[in-house]
């Protein structure tokens, strides 16, 4: 009883530590938000003493040495966390006798910067598993031993006084723009989701997407498609949305007929398709206008019409699939009314718009976020039920802070990497022997750049594996003439898809858990589903009215088609219009739908034919049948 009640204390005694801490990067992250970002050495330095210490204190080098009988063991990662602040605190202090002179590494910096390095690395497998830090470490063993290999591959020598120097020393390396990006506005908008789960706008989107689509056919899986694309713009992690919304969505899917694997998938697909659905897109539409030097409402304006076009693919899928197996929606009784479920939380919605507001009215990223986080409180005290107590808003900062970890740790890693890429040239080189192994060929190029993007996105978050793809990817697609845009989405894409597509698929995975169906049978169930995110990407490469460039008149005419084609694609996937259909139909559909989609007039008009066409004819036999049997009776 003594043994079990000591242990108790011991875990309440870390748990009080750890809020302490993540309160307290909370408020460091809102202090520079609004009074001003420090230097960026100091600023990103803070910024990941505060993420590795809370790694150390909430993950263990082991799982067994979280047990009881394990707490001296448990030293092991205090001194890791007291290990890590004494190499950051030190970079942060000494920064400007660096500059003096002349930004030459001392002893101790050399020591302490391959700690960190280290450091970094364990933080990220213990978050994240094992795959991020094995990429990194292969770019840190190339960059010390590349200059052995030889032919195109290789390098010129780099020794380690030379990689930590870059590394640790400069902004290009461990320090640079991803680790930059997580330590200003990437925190503000994870702390923003926080709130708004805080304050139950979460439940609030699941129980107005029950009262707005639970009782059409199929109601539940179009519920899914809407609370999960809602969430998941704000989530910044497909999987973190799936175990969110999934575990009200799913059972509601089983229940009314739809099968383990196609409810699991849905549930996956909805959540994924939130990370390029404007106006947050997980962050990444800051990232990326950061990164190409353009205003976010061009990203934004960019992203709008493929992101529609996948939920509506979506949506269309999931009601052909209710067609298909017969299945009904929920009760209104099940349901709750619309109106009182609007008036009861509709004002949760307010931040969501005055954070698009803001944003639109010029303020940074960082301020709008600031601005909207404060005005979830503000909102949030309207009705007695969603009002935020001191408690409350401790609370969201807290997990706001802890729920950074993944990006903040992920984002040093892909700082590592592309410190790697540019001290060794290989950024330059990758252009060159992609593009020599297409033979010059853009569409050989993009499948490359496809399947690159896709496995090195997988197990990342959103944020970065946008990050780790673009560095390799954007640069070959721009030299071939891409629009620097079109490549930086073109890239994005496939990074976020990859939480889909086996043999890592986290966001199916987790959707099977929930869904109790196989890992990759929902894996591949999920990338049907999201078919038109798979294809979309390369007609907005060659057609660039897809991004919102060119005249109103193209892009109407380009929406409208592709909105159709959208149809005819998921129609030909599912194998059902008017209804069922055979192989040949359906390959016939999926033929117009490709030729819809891809702007055209031609194109369009073949498409049309076929989908108007295969419809009238269905309806025609199903007339006939009708007769038939009313002859027959």
């Amino acid at each position: 009883m003594e043994v079990t009640k000591e242990t108790d204390n011991r875990i309440s005694l870390i748990a009080q530590i750890v809020r302490i801490v993540a309160i307290a990067m909370a408020v460091f992250q809102i202090y520079t938000a609004q009074f001003g970002l420090f230097s960026a050495l100091v600023q990103r330095s803070i910024h990941l003493a505060f993420a590795c210490t809370l790694v150390f204190l909430i993950y263990p080098l082991s799982k067994r040495f979280a047990e009881a009988y394990s707490w001296r063991l448990r030293m092991i990662d205090w001194g890791l966390a007291a290990v890590a602040i004494t190499t950051l605190v030190h970079l942060s202090m000494t920064y400007k006798t660096l500059a003096m002179r002349g930004g030459e590494a001392s002893t101790a910096d050399l020591w302490l910067g391959g700690i960190l390095l280290l450091l970094v690395l364990e933080c990220t497998r213990r978050l994240m598993g094992p795959a991020l830090p094995i990429i990194t470490l292969i770019a840190i063993l190339y960059t010390l031993l590349g200059d052995r290999i030889p032919g195109m591959w290789g390098h010129f020598p780099i020794d380690h006084e030379q990689f930590i120097s870059y590394q640790y020393l400069t902004t290009e390396g461990l320090f640079g723009i991803p680790l930059g990006v997580s330590a200003s506005f990437i925190f503000v908008f994870i702390m923003f989701g926080a709130f708004l789960v805080s304050s139950g706008t979460g439940e609030f989107f699941i129980k107005f997407s029950n009262a707005l689509a639970g009782h059409f056919r199929g109601g539940p899986a179009k519920v899914a498609v809407v609370s999960s694309g809602f969430f998941g713009t704000i989530s910044g992690s497909a999987v973190a949305n799936v175990v969110s919304t999934g575990s009200f969505t799913i059972p509601l899917m089983k229940k009314i007929g739809y099968r383990g694997v196609f409810a699991g998938a849905v549930e996956s697909v909805s959540s994924t398709g939130g990370q390029f659905m404007p106006p947050v897109m997980g962050a990444g539409a800051f990232i990326m206008a950061d990164m190409l030097g353009v205003g976010y409402l061009e990203v934004v304006k960019a992203a709008i019409l493929p992101g529609v076009l996948y939920f509506l693919a979506l949506f269309w899928m999931v009601h052909m699939e209710a067609l298909k197996l017969g299945l009904r929606g929920l009760n209104r009784e099940e349901l709750p009314p619309l109106w009182a479920t609007i008036k009861a939380g509709g004002h949760l919605m307010i931040p969501a718009f005055l954070l698009i507001g803001f944003l639109i009215m010029g303020y940074s990223p960082m301020k709008a976020g600031l601005w909207a986080i404060i005005s979830v409180w503000v909102i949030s005290a309207i009705r007695k039920a969603t009002r935020m107590g001191f408690r409350a808003v401790l609370n969201a900062m807290e997990k706001g802070a802890t729920g950074c970890l993944e990006v903040a740790l992920a984002c040093a890693c892909a700082g590592i990497v592309i410190g790697c890429v540019t001290q060794t040239g290989l950024g330059l080189k990758f252009s060159g022997l992609i593009i020599d192994a297409a033979g010059g060929n853009l569409i050989l190029s993009l499948i490359f750049v496809m399947f690159a993007s896709i496995i090195l996105g997988m197990g990342l978050t959103t944020s970065a594996a946008y990050i780790l793809t673009v560095i390799l990817g954007g640069p070959v697609l721009i030299e071939l003439g891409v629009n620097p845009l079109a490549a930086h989405m073109f890239v994005f894409y496939y990074a976020c898809l990859s939480t889909v597509t086996p043999p890592v698929a986290l966001a199916s995975f987790a959707g099977a858990a929930i869904a109790g169906s196989k890992p990759f049978a929902t894996g591949f169930e999920s990338m049907r589903l999201a078919a038109v995110a798979y294809l979309v990407p390369y007609f907005f490469v060659f057609s660039p009215e897809l991004i919102w460039k060119g005249s109103l008149g193209a892009i109407g005419l380009a929406a409208f088609s592709a909105t159709i084609g959208t149809i005819a694609l998921g129609s030909g996937l599912m194998g059902y219009l008017v209804d069922r259909l055979n192989w040949i139909f359906r390959l016939l559909l999926l033929a117009a739908g490709v030729a819809l989609i891809q702007p055209g007039l031609w194109s369009d008009i073949f498409g049309v034919i076929v989908l108007g066409g295969l419809a009238l004819y269905q309806r025609w036999q199903g007339r006939k049948t009708v007769s038939a049997d009313a002859v027959t009776i």
